[in-house]
């Protein structure tokens, strides 16, 4: 299987992205056990099938981890040549307080040898309190270690529109933020996505099939509950579907989708993925991988085998418009993650 041309994006001068990024979020223990060595073997087949960038944190369980793994694996079969075609994505995730040049550069360095590379390709740096405005010392710190050849693109994960500008006024070059867009939660459209257009800065998405949900396995199917959210995504995102319209409402939406999806022959996951990708500043969506448990690399695939029409974001709209208004009711990108 080969992706077409449609897939990749010069994200950067020097990094050319698969639009789809496998996100390792599933790694982190949270979503069932993993087999390492069977894993490692499915990073293989991902970048195989053009699936080229990973998504990751340093808080992801073992996932830095895999990707060093990979990295040793790759070059031993192919070549230190091979490691140019895979883009690694990590995050910095400290505890607001202090930041100094030390703490910057030991944290950067754990990732660093973790992932088995001298310079990082991306790094996305979240920070929980933004009254305790020391990530800007953090980000500055980051900046001059970019400048010593450690980070190649700096960027941030969950920052709202405010601080992001706050941000690019202090002269700190960011290249991207990864913040959640779905069908279900559209707040980036409100802010975030015309000040990043204005300022070249691109968004990575996160959590556009809503964990699973945005998906044929819950048409026409009774609301779950308790026990039957089994895992941290399912959670997480059931509650966004509550805030949103709730499950009657969401079963109007999956209908719809499934409607287009028939006529383009493609899953109800391709129409809302392809949603996303279709919005101004839209790098890329993370899709979740959920390694050695099960697959979706021929699914993710057909998202580049369609356009959504004009008839389609209309019938889409039409549903849409009744749902409650997510940026009023929660805030800005991120601000979830700051209450």
């Amino acid at each position: 299987m080969t992706l077409p041309a449609s897939s990749r994006l010069q994200f950067t001068e020097d990094l050319n992205i698969c639009r789809i990024l496998n996100g390792m979020w599933q790694v982190s223990g949270a979503h069932g056990r993993i087999n390492p060595q069977v894993a490692i073997q499915n990073m293989f087949e991902y970048k195989d099938a053009g699936f080229t960038t990973w998504d990751l944190a340093d808080h992801y369980g073992p996932a830095e981890d895999f990707i060093g793994e990979f990295r040793r694996q790759l070059a031993a079969r192919y070549g230190k040549t091979a490691l140019s075609e895979i883009q690694a994505f990590t995050k910095w995730v400290p505890r607001p307080g202090r930041m100094t040049k030390k703490i910057v550069a030991e944290n950067i360095d754990i990732s660093r040898r973790r992932m088995d590379t001298e310079t990082l390709d991306l790094l996305q740096f979240h920070w929980w309190e933004y009254r305790d405005r020391s990530y800007l010392d953090a980000l500055k710190y980051m900046a001059e270690l970019q400048e010593e050849g450690k980070i190649k693109h700096l960027a941030l994960t969950n920052f709202d529109t405010e601080h992001l500008e706050i941000i690019s006024r202090n002269g700190i070059n960011i290249v991207s933020n990864q913040v959640q867009y779905s069908l279900i939660d559209r707040r980036p459209q409100v802010r975030m996505s015309s000040y990043c257009q204005q300022h070249n800065i691109q968004l990575l998405a996160y959590g556009s099939l809503c964990g699973g949900f945005l998906s044929e396995k819950y048409l026409n199917k009774p609301e779950p509950r308790g026990g039957e959210l089994n895992t941290v995504s399912l959670r997480k995102y059931k509650n966004m579907i509550d805030a949103w319209g709730g499950w009657q409402l969401f079963q109007e939406l999956l209908t719809t989708l499934k409607a287009i999806a028939e006529k383009h022959a493609v899953s109800i996951a391709n129409v809302a993925v392809r949603y996303v990708l279709e919005q101004p500043a839209v790098a890329g969506v993370i899709v979740g991988a959920r390694l050695s448990i099960s697959q979706h690399i021929e699914d993710n695939a057909a998202v580049f085998s369609f356009a959504l029409d004009k008839t389609d974001y209309e019938q889409i709209e039409t549903i849409l418009a009744q749902s409650r208004n997510l940026y009023q009711l929660i805030g800005d990108c991120g601000d979830e993650y700051r209450r």
